[in-house]
């Protein structure tokens, strides 16, 4: 899973649901478009709108602090992002004038590739501009991804300290939570208003996060706090004396015991006292308008214009194929029984999972790494062009396993000096089967989201907001694509690990029953995961932390398996109108070299493929 937020700045902003703090001396005008048309002023035209794309991204990202800090720019790096009413004012009066300042191009001046980026961006701006109507239709402090762990990620896996200034930049920002605590809660409180409270179950799940923060030195007894002991490397690592690193780790100190403590502690006790009203409806149905929200959020997350009850059907009808071809795998390993009987034997046969000690998760740490290694060498088979940025695999952080996914990506710095994460989640080792291991590193890493996100970082020839933007149905098909592309040049040898394989494409076809069923067909929670445990051979563990995930992202999981499709079906049209003509890497290449884009889009880009190389 690749955690993303709107297409523009807030793509780079850690998956989050924040506003952002205006930028008072900021401005997007278009320049002058010109009014001949020779061959050099149609150039030149094309050289104002890139400029153009590229001030709106970097616009819209000067008025977030953290997006420059996941980008790996070291401006306003003492600060949070604003999360007010008045923040995401300015963002969307900021919206609308850069959608006004597109309409001063002439679009049939633009070179192919700048028209293509002026689509992209008035797109993007108009659905961010109509979707302000949902300003408050999420939850801010959920298990996945909210304020209270966001704000420990980013210290911890975006903020480097590579100097002094950027180590007191790092206690301004601990010193910084309590104000961001309090918008964070005057924002839930307008929530709360419309109704809009997560289900009772979120409550535990993000407190017991919560708690872990402010846990050991300088809060309790014991080892250091993980954001102590984040601040206390870094500082240790820097080359300066010894006496001003210790006076940096007293202030980290002070700044964790008087204001990270109480801010967290004053978040745990709003929680605390909202769960009482909390629910237990689960699905977005249950809101005001929630059957249009919850459209509009499958319009965007899928770019098609497929309904709930057709996106329910298709997943039907995949969980019924995906199991026809488990059966064959069944048949040929020799198990006698049922293919329910079969997911039980997978569940719970020892030989299956790493033991769930330090040994067995850096067992699993190593043997992800050399599955990726040995992916690397095989990519000449299939892509013309690589990432040149590093990727490395990491276990989830202890103080967010608990409650985060089974597995995601961090993408690079902006300048690739911060590889690339593959994220293991290996806080219960029997959600990590050995099985699947093959498919959850090439979807996570090569050939998967590492290969993607890092080329359309590196891209030369589009603006910033195409490179760190993105759609998930694209991002996401992407990555379930590329579990497939592996076994078609030999690998899954092991016909387990092929099965494998199919289990992690068979979950994501029950996404789509489920996400459906639980926000368009008022499914509760407890039929959902009961619907994954007979469908799938997942422990049911990971079945309840999968529909949690579902209930508080309405309509994300459906990109998975609606993007694979699309990509497998564009690949079959191109490799059956081209034959002998068709090459697996420029296919790749078309599909890589532009960024993510939306479906409909791709489509096209590849039909101009098919008619090039047919001329």
């Amino acid at each position: 899973m690749k955690m993303k937020s709107t297409p523009i700045a807030l793509a780079v902003a850690l998956a989050l649901l924040t506003a952002c703090t205006p930028e008072p001396t900021t401005t997007t005008t278009a320049p002058e478009v010109a009014k001949t048309e020779t061959p050099a002023t149609a150039q030149s035209e094309s050289d104002k709108a890139n400029a153009y794309f590229e001030q709106v991204f970097m616009d819209q990202v000067n008025m977030s602090p953290e997006s420059l800090t996941q980008l790996g720019i070291k401006q306003k790096y003492d600060q949070w992002d604003a999360f007010t009413d008045e923040a995401a004012d300015a963002m969307l009066a900021l919206q609308k004038q850069q959608l006004a300042g597109l309409a001063a191009f002439d679009v049939s001046k633009l070179d192919a590739q700048t028209a293509l980026s002026h689509r992209l961006l008035k797109q993007q701006l108009e659905e961010e501009i109509a979707d302000d109507r949902w300003r408050l239709y999420n939850y801010p402090v959920n298990q996945m991804y909210g304020y209270h762990s966001n704000v420990p990620s980013l210290l911890i896996n975006q903020h480097m300290i590579d100097d002094e200034s950027d180590a007191k930049a790092y206690i301004a920002r601990l010193n910084g939570i309590p104000a961001l605590f309090t918008q964070v809660q005057q924002q839930l409180d307008k929530r709360a208003a419309l109704g809009i409270i997560p289900p009772k179950f979120v409550f535990p799940l993000a407190i017991s996060a919560s708690k872990n923060i402010i846990q050991g030195a300088p809060f309790t007894e014991g080892a250091d706090s993980t954001l102590l002991e984040d601040f206390s490397k870094k500082v240790n690592a820097l080359k300066i004396d010894d006496a001003a690193k210790a006076m940096l780790i007293k202030e980290a100190n002070i700044a964790l015991v008087s204001s990270v403590k109480p801010a967290y502690e004053s978040l745990i006790a709003y929680l605390t006292k909202q769960e009482q009203t909390a629910g237990t409806d689960d699905g977005v149905w249950r809101f005001k308008d929630g059957e249009a929200f919850y459209n509009t959020a499958l319009a965007r997350t899928t770019t098609t214009t497929m309904t709930a009850e057709e996106i329910h059907q298709l997943g039907l009808t995949e969980v019924a194929r995906i199991h026809s071809e488990m059966q064959a795998i069944m048949t040929q390993v020799g198990f006698k029984g049922s293919l329910q009987e079969f997911f039980t034997f997978l569940r719970d046969d020892a030989q299956f999972y790493y033991p769930d000690t330090a040994e067995g998760k850096a067992a699993y740490l190593a043997e992800a790494t050399r599955i990726i290694d040995t992916m690397k060498g095989k990519l000449d088979e299939l892509f013309l062009v690589k990432p040149k940025a590093d990727m490395i695999v990491k276990a989830v952080e202890p103080f967010r396993e608990e409650s985060a996914g089974k597995a995601f990506y961090s993408q690079p710095s902006m300048d690739g000096k911060r590889p690339g994460t593959y994220y293991a989640n290996l806080h219960n080792m029997k959600d990590m089967p050995k099985y699947q291991m093959e498919a959850l590193a090439y979807h996570e890493g090569i050939p998967g989201h590492h290969m993607q996100i890092a080329i359309s970082q590196e891209l030369e020839n589009v603006p910033k907001f195409r490179k760190f933007g993105g759609y998930t149905a694209y991002i996401e098909g992407w990555g379930l694509y590329t579990e497939l592309l592996p076994k078609e040049i030999g690998f899954y040898q092991d016909p387990y690990s092929d099965f494998g394989r199919l289990a992690m494409e068979l979950w994501r076809a029950c996404r789509l029953v489920v996400d459906t069923g639980i926000h368009a067909k008022k499914w509760t929670r407890e039929q959902a995961i009961q619907y994954l445990v007979d469908n799938t051979p997942n422990a049911k563990t990971e079945a309840v932390n999968a529909i949690e995930r579902y209930i508080v992202m309405p309509s994300q999981a459906t990109a998975y398996k609606i993007g694979m499709i699309k990509l497998v079906q564009l690949r079959e049209k191109a490799r059956q109108a081209l034959g002998e003509k068709f090459d697996i890497r420029e296919y790749h290449d078309v599909v890589l070299k532009n960024g993510a884009v939306p479906l409909d889009v791709l489509e096209q880009l590849v039909d101009d493929y098919i008619k090039s190389k047919k001329g």
